[in-house]
C-alpha cells in the first residue's frame, strides 16, 4: 500500500518494559521471554550454560546464545521497587511503565505493583495472554491499570494448540485458554481499561484467523497486526492483502523516536480502527556498532526500547536488547553509564529528524 501523504505523528519513547515475573501457563514455541532464560528450566545450570528449552515445555528462544548472566526473578512489590522507578523516571524521563513477563496476571501482587508505578508518577500498561485476567484484572484496574495488550496466539483450539510445545496440544486446553482470554478481554470493557489485541500474522494462510479475530470479538477491542521477521515480505504481504480485503483505509502513521518500534493506522468501513505495527532498522550508534548481529538479518529487534529486570540474588538490572543480554547492566551502573546518556541523545536526535520529514512522506 503507497502511504506517501498520509499524516505523519510522531512522539519521543518514554516507555520502561518490566519483566515483573518469570512464570507463564503457556508453552508458545517462538517466546523470547523478554532474553532470559526460564527460570525453572535453569535452576540448576550455571552462567553460560543456560538452555533455551528444557522439561518445562517453554522456550526463550534466544537464551542459549545472549550472554545471559542471571536468572529472573518476581519482582517485590515494596519501597525498592518504587525507588528504582523513580531513578529511571528521573533519569530517562520515563512516563509510562509497561509490565511484562512470563504471565504479568500470575504475579500474586501485581495490583500492589501497578499501584507503586503510579504513585511515583507512570502510566501503567500490560501484555497479556488472558489466563487470568478475569480473576485479576479488576483489582488492576482500581489500583490504576491503563490498559492491557493481549497477545492473541490462536483463535480456535487448533490454531492455539499448534504453536505450543507438543506436551500440551490439547484442543480441550486450548479452548479453555481462550475462553479465558475472551473473558478477560470483557473484564477490561466492564472496568473501563483500554484493551487491544496483537496477533502475528506469518503469511496469507494466517488470514483466516486475523479475520475471525475481527468479526467475533468487541468492536472495542484494538486490534494490532503484527509482521513476521522470520517471513520477511511474505508476511508484510499477508497484512496488506488483509487490509485490502476488509476495505481499510489509511489513517496515519506514527513514529516512537528513539526506539524501532513503529505503526500505521486504518479504518474499516464498520468505524474499527485496526493497526499495523512493524520493526525499522534502529540501533544504538555506539553500544551496537561492533554487535555480531548488527546486520540486516540477525539482528532481529533492533534498539526496542529498556528494560527492568530483577534476578534472584535480589538485584535489579537494565537491558537494552534481548538477543545481547551481556549488555545489561546494574541498576546502579547503568545511571552512571554512557548507555544512559547515549539513548537520551539518540531519542532527540531521532526526534529533531523525524519531525523534520513530516509532510514529505517515508
Amino acid at each position: 500500500m503507497n502511504l506517501m501523504g498520509i499524516p505523519i505523528h510522531v512522539e519521543k519513547d518514554t516507555t520502561l518494559r518490566v519483566k515483573i515475573l518469570d512464570a507463564c501457563g503457556m508453552t508458545c514455541t517462538f517466546c523470547h521471554n523478554e532474553g532470559t532464560p526460564v527460570a525453572s528450566d535453569n535452576r540448576k545450570r550455571t552462567v553460560g550454560d543456560f538452555t533455551a528449552t528444557g522439561i518445562s515445555g517453554r522456550v526463550s528462544i534466544y537464551a542459549a546464545t545472549n550472554g545471559a548472566t542471571f536468572l529472573p526473578a518476581p519482582i517485590p512489590a515494596d519501597e525498592e521497587f518504587g525507588r528504582v522507578l523513580t531513578w529511571l523516571r528521573d533519569a530517562l524521563g520515563f512516563t509510562e511503565v509497561h509490565l511484562t513477563g512470563g504471565e504479568p496476571t500470575l504475579h500474586p501482587s501485581v495490583a500492589n505493583l501497578i499501584r507503586i508505578a503510579t504513585q511515583a508518577g507512570y502510566r501503567v500498561g500490560m501484555t497479556s495472554n488472558g489466563e487470568h485476567g478475569d480473576r485479576v484484572l479488576p483489582g488492576c484496574g482500581e489500583a490504576g491499570l491503563d490498559r492491557v495488550n493481549f497477545s492473541i496466539f490462536g483463535t480456535t483450539p487448533t490454531e492455539l494448540a499448534e504453536v505450543q510445545h507438543s506436551r500440551y496440544r490439547k484442543p480441550t486446553l486450548a479452548q479453555r485458554k481462550i475462553d479465558a482470554l475472551k473473558r478477560s478481554i470483557a473484564t477490561c470493557e466492564m472496568h473501563d481499561i483500554k484493551a487491544s489485541a496483537n496477533i502475528v500474522v506469518l503469511d496469507h494462510s494466517h488470514a483466516p484467523r486475523v479475520h475471525r479475530l475481527l468479526d467475533e470479538y468487541s468492536p472495542h477491542l484494538s486490534v494490532r497486526l503484527l509482521n513476521s521477521l522470520d517471513h520477511g515480505t511474505d508476511s508484510i504481504n499477508a497484512i496488506e492483502h488483509i487490509l485490502t480485503e476488509r476495505g481499510a483505509v489509511v489513517e496515519a502513521h506514527y513514529l516512537t523516536a528513539g526506539v524501532s518500534g513503529m505503526r500505521t493506522a486504518y479504518r474499516l468501513p464498520n468505524g474499527r480502527r485496526v493497526f499495523f505495527k512493524q520493526i525499522r532498522s534502529l540501533r544504538l550508534p555506539e553500544t551496537c556498532a561492533g554487535c555480531r548481529f548488527n546486520n540486516g538479518t540477525d539482528c532481529q529487534e533492533g534498539f526496542y526500547g529498556v528494560r527492568l529486570y530483577y534476578d534472584r540474588a535480589g538485584r535489579y538490572h537494565v537491558g537494552v536488547c534481548i538477543q545481547r543480554m551481556d549488555l545489561c547492566l546494574p541498576i546502579e551502573d547503568f545511571l552512571i553509564s554512557s548507555v544512559r546518556k547515549e539513548i537520551l541523545t539518540l531519542r532527540e536526535s531521532e526526534y529533531r529528524r523525524l519531525t523534520a520529514r513530516r509532510g514529505t512522506g517515508l
